[in-house]
């Protein structure tokens, strides 16, 4: 049977040491520098306004489309005349 292979290290008894002192600091380090205070945004706020971009940027890139597709197609809108009435308006009294 195959024998594990030897380590560098060498093995710790715990049971014969004292326990050392944990080196984790537990305070954070005193600094003399003044903390300033970051604003957070509102992720309500900051996602509302992402969808509002995101609809105003999908709609652009359809109207992009549709005006390439009519351009290819040979359609422009001075090909249309719109005529325009003139009516009397109404009395508010």
């Amino acid at each position: 049977m195959a024998s594990p292979l030897k380590s560098g290290k060498e093995a710790v008894n715990l049971a014969a040491q004292a326990a050392r002192p944990s080196k984790i600091r537990r305070d954070p380090p005193a600094t003399k520098a003044k903390v300033t205070q970051l604003s957070i945004e509102d992720r309500d706020d900051r996602d509302r306004r992402l969808a509002a971009v995101g609809i105003l940027v999908f709609a652009f890139a359809i109207l992009v489309i549709v005006v390439a597709f009519g351009s290819w197609a040979g359609w422009t809108p001075s090909q249309y005349t719109v005529e325009i009435k003139d009516q009397p308006l109404p009395d508010a009294g």
